[in-house]
């Protein structure tokens, strides 16, 4: 159900050639989605209903929910699931709102300062998947750290669903009308980056797009950054497991598992010193798929070759493997659990002992699952508060101070060859005949 790989004794040089990774080939992509994207640059909102009738099977009178399915989804949402989001929204707030920087004042020299103000961008579409699965949890993760910047406008779109009317998932629905969220559009794909990238007559442009989908939004997102910002390329959602023989078997094939369950190309991989662990963990699979209700979406990602088990010669083998992965998820089920997730390197999120799964973190933890994947981890973050504000210097400094620096200024700036450079600063202390 699930191969293995043995890398104990030396390490590859580079382990990234070795280890299990999904393709998610965004470049083919890209030739795909191009004339999509500049059909709607050019077309509007025609070009994304007639998208949208094509790729999704959907005829849609307008782009933008109306006000009353919002209304009707919440009013019709299950109170546990509603008694969850809320939750969620309330842990997901409590954390992001700790995230909000502070503007800081720098005095360099007496008489300049250097202040660093915190903005938030103008304005930001929110993508939530909708596919496989229905995803709520998507909408908190993207919304609340966008509220907690302090984003002025933000929509969010989802793919419409033919099975309820042409309109996102209600439970989707749901969760923005819980948010707070009045502006969102029932579109899904390439095509829901473009119309937040350029506008259309019924949706004004955004300044960043965020949120995971399938290859062609992420093959969009890639033509259109710079167009926009975007979060990151999310792909296929992955989970690693640095286990060794204290951790439970049982649990660690349900973890594998959950993350197996979003996608046949979902990765789960479990990194262990242990070929006894591994052994049972190889023994627990078969009848905990057997028992789910996508046993063979999950069976298929499993067997794939983005998932697997990696045998290492010891913890710090383990760990080098893990920071060469860089996983989205990454779980320690160790001994002394806590200093080996303190020596990891590169995750998106790291899921501390037995009660600390990645399905917390994907729904309740209060982190947030909007996380870099296929190696991104190693340089870039998941989805946060700051991902919505930019950071701009306010210079300010009196003349005194000016001159101070003066001498400097023309040293660096006949350096460079930049002579203007020196003589705008010499302008302002040349007496001048009027």
């Amino acid at each position: 159900m699930i191969s293995r790989i043995d890398l104990r004794g030396s390490l590859p040089e580079d382990l990234r050639d070795v280890l299990p990774r999904a393709e998610l080939d965004v470049e083919a992509a890209l030739s795909r989605v191009r004339p999509l994207c500049d059909d709607v640059r050019h077309r509007g909102v025609a070009a994304v209903r007639e998208l949208t009738a094509r790729l999704d099977g959907v005829e849609l009178a307008t782009t933008r929910v109306p006000a009353a399915a919002l209304e009707a989804a919440l009013a019709g949402l299950d109170p546990a699931v509603r008694a969850a989001l809320a939750e969620s929204i309330r842990r997901a707030r409590l954390v992001h709102r700790d995230q909000r920087r502070t503007d800081t004042v720098t005095q360099v020299v007496p008489g300049g300062t250097v202040t660093e103000r915190w903005v938030p961008v103008d304005r930001v579409g929110l993508y939530v998947p909708g596919g496989r699965a229905v995803y709520p949890s998507s909408v908190v993760m993207n919304v609340v750290p966008a509220q907690e910047a302090g984003v002025p406008s933000l929509a969010v779109t989802s793919p419409p669903q033919a099975d309820h009317g042409g309109l996102p998932h209600p439970t989707i629905l749901a969760a923005c009308a819980m948010l707070g969220v009045e502006e969102v559009y029932a579109v899904g794909g390439a095509q829901a980056v473009a119309m937040f990238a350029y506008g259309t007559e019924e949706c004004p442009p955004a300044t960043m797009v965020t949120g995971p989908g399938n290859v062609y939004v992420a093959a969009a997102k890639r033509l259109l950054k710079g167009r926009i910002g975007i979060d990151s390329e999310a792909g296929p959602t992955e989970i690693a497991v640095l286990a060794d023989d204290t951790a439970d078997p049982a649990h660690v094939a349900a973890d594998l598992i959950s993350q197996a369950e979003h996608d046949v190309i979902a990765a789960a991989v479990l990194v262990t010193p242990s070929e006894a662990l591994a052994e049972a963990v190889e023994k627990e699979l078969p009848g905990q798929v057997a028992a789910t209700r996508h046993a063979g979406r999950i069976a298929e990602a499993l067997a794939g070759r983005q998932s697997g088990i990696v045998l290492v010669s010891d913890l710090d083998a383990g760990l080098a493997v893990v920071d060469a992965y860089a996983a989205e998820h990454l779980e320690i089920q160790t001994a002394g659990a806590h200093e080996v997730a303190a020596r990891v390197r590169n995750a998106g999120a790291i899921f501390i002992g037995p009660y600390a799964p990645v399905s917390l973190g994907d729904y309740l933890a209060g982190s947030n699952h909007v996380l870099p994947t296929g190696g991104c981890a190693c340089h870039s973050s998941g989805l946060s508060v700051q991902a919505f504000l930019r950071g701009i210097h306010v210079v300010d400094y009196t003349r005194d101070a000016l001159a101070e620096a003066a001498p400097h200024v023309y040293a660096l700036s006949e350096a460079e060859d930049l002579p203007a450079h020196g003589a705008a600063v010499r302008a302002r202390f040349e007496e001048r005949s009027r």
